[in-house]
């Protein structure tokens, strides 16, 4: 009955076969050498893709060996080539550009390339490298005020980021600390008014500090090695800055109070933005998210400040 039913096998299902062979041979994989500094040599490509990485190679080549102009035009030329859909080469060349550009004393046309890359940003790791290299930019040419705009921009990306606070404050700082910018220096300006201009720098200055030494001291539970050594000569730092600025007790307690508000561990973890696409990410603007609350606040009480201002009106 088992038979009729089909439970019976051949036994040469199980046999091994003994004739078994790969009728097909495998082809030999045999990798492309190249020479030294192959990119250096003139050579007629005739494949567009070729002529591009020979383009860009030569100009990384040429900004590493500070031939700033050179390497301008290796970049200029590469782009023309780089097909639309290839974002990732059109930023690293845009970049290359944006620096050249910097160095030879062209500043819009760095700043222009800045915004070329901005059109194709995607995300925030993108737009970390911009924002990120505008600063380079502005500080390269000592822009302060440039500075701290791409500054805020940073800490309201990544609000949990100690270093980019710690770099506002120190702008802030150096800003007060100048005698030729426009807030202090003009001619036309009151006494009065430039006295309480300062005062809004300091306090700027003071929240950027309080804000690093809030992070720092959050983090630093998980720092060890070197990493620890930097934020503890940070936290010194910050103690004597904050020693030489001289804020009150209650100008402290204010700022701390409004610097501390999204300050949760539980919730910096769940905030964290690296990589998230924009499309739907919402970013408040620097002032809506600290500065606004800090003036509410000294409005409510102005006892809390050594002088008489009208914050909202100085600020704008």
């Amino acid at each position: 009955m088992m038979e009729i039913l089909g439970s019976t096998f051949d036994d040469s299902v199980f046999e091994e076969s003994r004739d078994r062979r790969v009728s097909t041979a495998l082809p030999t994989y045999q990798p492309k050498i190249c020479e030294p500094l192959w990119f250096c040599e003139d050579g007629n490509e005739e494949e567009s893709l070729e002529e591009q990485k020979t383009l860009k190679f030569r100009g990384d080549l040429a900004y590493r060996r500070k031939q700033y102009q050179i390497a301008l035009d290796d970049y200029a030329s590469c782009l023309s080539l780089v097909p639309a859909g290839n974002t990732s080469v059109k930023r690293d060349v845009l970049e290359g550009i944006a620096r050249c550009c910097c160095h030879l004393g062209k500043k819009d046309e760095a700043l222009n390339a800045c915004e070329k890359l901005r059109t194709d940003v995607s995300n925030t790791c993108h737009l970390t490298c911009v924002l990120q290299l505008e600063l380079s930019v502005h500080e390269h040419y000592r822009d302060l005020t440039s500075s701290i705009s791409s500054l805020q921009q940073l800490c309201c990306l990544h609000p949990y980021h100690p270093w980019h606070w710690l770099n506002l404050a120190t702008s802030f700082q150096r800003l007060l600390e100048s005698d030729n910018h426009p807030e202090t220096s003009s001619a036309e300006e009151k006494p009065e008014k430039q006295q309480e201009t300062k005062n809004i720098l300091r306090l700027k200055t003071i929240m950027g500090l309080i804000r690093t030494r809030m992070l720092i001291e959050i983090l630093r539970v998980q720092q060890f090695s070197f990493v620890l050594e930097n934020s503890l000569r940070a936290l010194q730092d910050i103690e004597e800055a904050l020693h030489v600025l001289q804020p009150t007790e209650k100008i402290l307690q204010m700022v701390s109070e409004v610097m501390a508000e999204d300050l949760n561990p539980e919730k910096m973890r769940e905030e964290t933005q690296d990589g998230e696409s924009l499309s739907g990410l919402c970013v408040k603007d620097f002032d809506e998210r600290w500065w606004n609350k800090l003036h509410s606040k000294l409005q409510e009480d102005t006892t809390a400040l050594p002088f008489h201002t009208n914050l909202q009106e100085i600020y704008q």
